[in-house]
């Protein structure tokens, strides 16, 4: 495996513990603005569209373009899924100091039954803020792109 999977706790104190550290929160929009780990970045693996969920096509670019390929990145979505799969794709790019954050926001269940098997970053009463850093959104990154 190219990166570490950890729980919110031991994700939160890497984060805190390394400086330059930076949280990438890999959900939509819409699912960010509800509420994020506090001072993370939003770079959407997917948008929310009318059918659904759709790929950014962006995602990859700015990403290269946004983020430092050897500072640690703690990687987050709600549950733990996506952004493991953007720890593989981050990398396949170069970076080399990555964390997916197991749980995610909400925590991890059993596909079949339910039963919980992560606890999520809220439920581990780790920071969180509607209010998104000044330049952390998907446009203001989008936009220091180039």
């Amino acid at each position: 495996m190219s990166y570490e999977e950890l729980e919110p706790r031991e994700a939160h104190a890497r984060l805190s513990s390394e400086e330059g550290a930076l949280y990438v929160d890999v959900r939509s929009v819409p699912e960010f603005e509800e509420s994020h780990p506090e001072g993370a970045l939003n770079l959407p693996l997917f948008h929310l569209g009318p059918g659904g969920m759709q790929p950014n096509p962006e995602f990859l670019d700015v990403a290269e373009a946004v983020l430092p390929k050897d500072r640690l990145l703690v990687v987050g979505c709600k549950s733990g899924g996506r952004s493991a799969r953007v720890c593989m794709l981050l990398a396949q790019r170069g970076f080399t100091k990555l964390v997916n954050v197991a749980g995610g926001l909400h925590g991890s269940h059993h596909p079949a039954t339910g039963q919980l098997l992560v606890l999520g970053w809220e439920a581990c009463e780790l920071p969180v803020s509607q209010a998104p850093a000044e330049g952390a959104t998907w446009e203001e990154l989008r936009s220091r792109q180039g």
